[in-house]
């Protein structure tokens, strides 16, 4: 298709000038806008943290355009461009802003005659100020007299704004400095100013100014712009850094110079917000520019914990001090980008190989001592308390966070077993760090995932630790309502508390699951609750009987996310430790727990709903007879759907009497599905009462252990989550999160989506999905056919980018140190490990319901104020 140039006439915009915005007004695709221009001294307005025009004036007019038109010609009545649309007010008025043509005419022409693009700069920011303002800094009726006349139809004046310290012109021009020649030329706008400064880089002009209505002329070298404007980046331990920008050091008055962290993700994630940081020192060395940064981290090892100091640009008063570990396995290359203007890329170059980590020594260290304590066994179980950070590198199953802290049960000290929260550890693609006395820090790694009641079983190396860490004992009777006991508990300062008090009630909840993205979530358990106010501020701890024997663990249940708040929703509940026994006791014995269960979640009916569902006068009988403390049954609320239902299966509505001849009345009754395949059932359906043998499934098969990166989607089979909230499986290439930025981003490959066909062949698997998309070259369109969670099917295009974001596959990998092996897919044939492309950020940062991307839970931070 021929396609039209629009003539660039800057001089042809006038105030009055009748004109038409040629644009995409509010996503509309083609807008034409008409207005007026009435101003052409408008200074550039402010936009936010990010990028903004200065240095420059802009051209006002009211033409009511909105979202979508920036960079769009405003054309007068002859055709020809005379600005570029650039922004508008947001509060409901007509006024628009267009961006002058003279130095994008100026650049365009260097272009097309091959030569560089010079742009000067002094470090200066001016604006254009009234002559009324201008005589209140200082200017004086002769020099007033001398501008007015050579230019009779300007209004203003050029005056230094910030001036940015150790720049070329500082301790030379001051701010509030009236401009009044520049080599020796008398001037008043920008054009003329950016024409002279960028002419002249490397060179000295001189500047002739106005200060409190006294003359200065001062010589100020011209530096070249490009030199601080970053051109490259360095990713390394899952964070990006390049020297802070002119734009950032402007923003905030500040010396164009340090170490600017972009992507505050990885090792890096620090307390607060994403980004905007200044590292000054990492491992007490200090890092003033990119090339020491760099040099620094190629000498720290793998998982080295280093001490980091930093300040945010927002507060330079105060200096940040962290403790960190480094991530080089997850994050292995240390990679440069460099940006390459003739390609429009940016180039990968790996710096330098992650150093092996250094090998860990045994430490020794004492527990706390409880002051005043009137409760013996809330001070004896202290040393069975651990402090559990979590970081999970890949975003799977929903899960909202990349980083999660809460405190374990030490359960076997000699073997190094301790219980956590599935909150804390959802996942095994993680690391883990346990503290121990607050002091020995050793890594740990996951033994067990419950499928149904939210605990996990980690394991460190008891060897490395010289402390008299305590087993905790664990009671193998079911606690009873009314009943006294010991509440021992941590809130979220990480405070040990405690508090005799009485267990107020134990009763089959229903966590409330998240709608927007389903993640893991504890069903089909007794919650326990106490009288005190202590456990709705900590979420984690134990029930302790006078004895000292733990009779069940609180721990933190992650619910929905709150409509209101946009946060997460955590509830903090007692689990009986009965339940747990028969697991721990195989794990001690060398085993790994396989467990079945009914894939169903039950909730409670009383009698009387009973016995109008068909429930037989007989069995009410044998409910009362059964459980004396609460007389219920458990009806079938929602059915997993699993790859292999059978006819035979459990269906809504359904009312479990009796399985393997025992009566179930009691939520830990129905602990008998975990040891068997097949179980003899007797339930109620439509009013009749049936036997059915109910085959039970794998709990291995509900846990994530293979993930595709395409596109910057996270793929993989549908996790329990999915399907305890979903009647049907479109397929099993489930969207579980994506990275912003990436083309699954930019062309709306949502999480919750699931991909059924890629370029009209289906994708019912993970393999088959694989096949074919390694097969599309890079740089070109597919289609991909997917339906939404809510049955919808649609079809989108994407193009692929293979460059910034490679395939690369996840999977379990016991042989693995990590447990996981990565697998990189470049041009169609398999790598292990890290590409040689690709940007490293965090993998799957968004996953639907604008979680949390970061974990601003790690403690292990320290600052004077903030």
């Amino acid at each position: 298709m021929p396609v039209s140039a629009l003539g660039l006439r800057p001089d042809l915009a006038k105030v009055g000038s009748e004109i038409r915005v040629v644009g995409n007004d509010a996503g509309e695709k083609l807008s034409i806008l008409s207005g007026v221009i009435s101003r052409l001294d408008r200074n550039a307005p402010e936009y936010g943290d990010g990028y903004c025009d200065f240095n420059t004036n802009y051209i006002q007019a009211a033409a009511a355009a909105s979202g979508g038109s920036s960079g769009s010609p405003v054309v007068n009545i002859d055709g020809y461009a005379v600005a570029l649309q650039a922004g508008g007010r947001s509060d409901g008025a007509a006024t628009d802003y267009f961006l002058p043509l003279d130095r994008p005419l100026r650049a365009l022409q260097c272009i097309q005659q091959g030569k560089p693009i010079t742009r000067g700069t002094i470090q200066c920011q001016w604006l254009i100020k009234p002559f009324d303002e201008c005589r209140r800094l200082g200017l004086t009726p002769d020099w007033e007299d001398v501008v007015r006349t050579g230019f009779p139809k300007e209004t203003g004046m050029l005056v230094a704004e910030i001036v940015l310290p150790e720049g070329p012109s500082h301790k030379l021009i001051e701010e509030g400095d009236l401009l009044l020649k520049v080599n020796g030329e008398l001037l008043t706008q920008f054009i003329r100013l950016d024409d002279i400064l960028d002419s002249s880089v490397g060179q000295t002009v001189s500047f002739l100014i106005q200060r409190g209505g006294e003359d200065i002329e001062v010589a100020v070298d011209v530096s070249d712009l490009h030199s601080i404007t970053p051109d490259r980046f360095v990713s390394v331990a899952g964070g990006s850094f390049h020297d802070l920008s002119y734009q950032q050091a402007r923003l905030y008055g500040v010396a164009c110079k340090g170490v600017f962290m972009c992507e505050a993700s990885g090792s890096f994630r620090f307390e607060g917000t994403d980004n905007g940081w200044i590292i000054q020192t990492i491992d007490h060395k200090k890092t003033p520019d990119l090339e020491s940064f760099i040099e620094v981290m190629k000498r720290i090892p793998d998982r080295e914990r280093v001490v980091v100091t930093y300040k945010h640009l927002r507060d330079l008063h105060t200096l940040n001090t962290g403790i960190l570990q480094v991530d080089r396995h997850w994050s292995s290359k240390m990679r440069l980008a460099v940006r390459n203007d003739i390609s429009g890329l940016w180039d990968f170059t790996d710096l330098a190989d992650a150093l092996p980590p250094t090998p860990p020594v045994a430490r020794s260290a004492k527990f706390i001592q409880l002051e005043n304590s009137q409760h013996p066994a809330a001070a004896d179980i202290v040393r069975s308390f651990v402090r559990v950070l979590c970081h999970m590198p890949v975003k799977l199953d929903g899960y909202p966070r990349n980083r999660k802290w809460g405190m374990g049960v030490v359960i076997d000290a000699e073997k190094g077993l301790v219980v956590i929260s599935r909150a804390v550890v959802p996942y095994d693609l993680c690391d883990i760090s346990i503290t121990i006395a607050d002091s020995i820090i050793v890594e740990g790694k996951v033994v067990f995932l419950h499928p149904l009641q939210n605990y996990a079983i980690i394991k460190y190396d008891p060897s490395l630790v010289l402390a008299p860490v305590q087993s905790a004992k664990l009671s193998n009777k079911q606690p009873s309502q009314g009943a006294s006991t010991y509440f021992v508990g941590f809130n979220t300062n990480m405070r040990l508390v405690a508090a005799k008090t009485t267990i107020t009630e134990i009763t089959a909840v229903a966590i409330p699951a998240n709608a927007a993205s389903p993640r893991y979530r504890a069903i089909n358990i007794d919650a326990i609750t106490v009288d005190t106010s202590l456990s709705g501020q900590c979420g984690s701890g134990v029930l302790i009987g006078e004895d000292g024997v733990v009779q069940a663990l609180w721990l933190t249940y992650l619910g929905e996310r709150s409509q209101s708040s946009s946060k997460d929703v955590e509830y903090y509940l007692g689990l009986a430790t009965p339940t747990l026994l028969p697991v721990i006791k195989k794990i001690q014995n060398g085993e790994k727990p396989k467990l079945r269960m009914l894939s169903v979640e039950f909730n409670t009916i009383q009698m009387a709903q009973a016995r109008v569902m068909g429930v037989s006068e007989e069995w009410i009988y044998k409910v009362a007879e059964d459980n004396l403390s609460r007389h219920q049954l458990f009806m079938v609320r929602k059915r997993t759907f699993e790859r292999n239902s059978e006819s035979g299966a459990l269906l809504e509505g359904d009312i479990i009497l009796s399985l393997n001849g025992k009566i179930i009345t009691r939520v830990n009754e129905l602990d008998v599905m975990y040891d068997h395949e097949v179980l003899d059932a007797v339930i109620v359906r439509d009013c009749k009462e049936m036997y059915i043998k109910l085959d039970t499934v794998s709990a291995d098969d509900l846990e994530t252990d293979r993930a595709i990166s395409f596109c910057g989607a996270i793929l993989h089979r549908p996790h329990h989550a999915v399907r305890q909230q979903i009647s049907k499986l479109h397929s099993e290439v489930y969207v579980a999160a994506r990275t912003r930025g990436s083309p699954s981003y930019q062309y709306n490959l949502a999480p919750t989506n699931f991909v059924t066909h890629v370029n009209g062949k289906p994708t019912p698997d993970l393999e088959s999905f694989l096949k074919v998309v390694i097969k599309i070259p890079d740089n070109t369109y597919f289609r991909i056919k997917v339906v939404t969670f809510d049955n919808v099917p649609w079809v989108i295009t994407m193009k692929k980018n293979d460059h910034y974001f490679p395939t690369t596959e996840w999977i379990q990998d016991p042989s693995e140190k990590s447990g996981w092996k990565r697998i990189t897919y470049e041009m169609g044939n398999a790598v292990e490990g890290e590409g040689k492309e690709g940007i490293r950020s965090v993998v799957g940062d968004d996953v639907g319901d604008f979680g949390d991307v970061g974990g601003a839970d790690e403690p292990m931070s320290f600052k004077s104020s903030f």
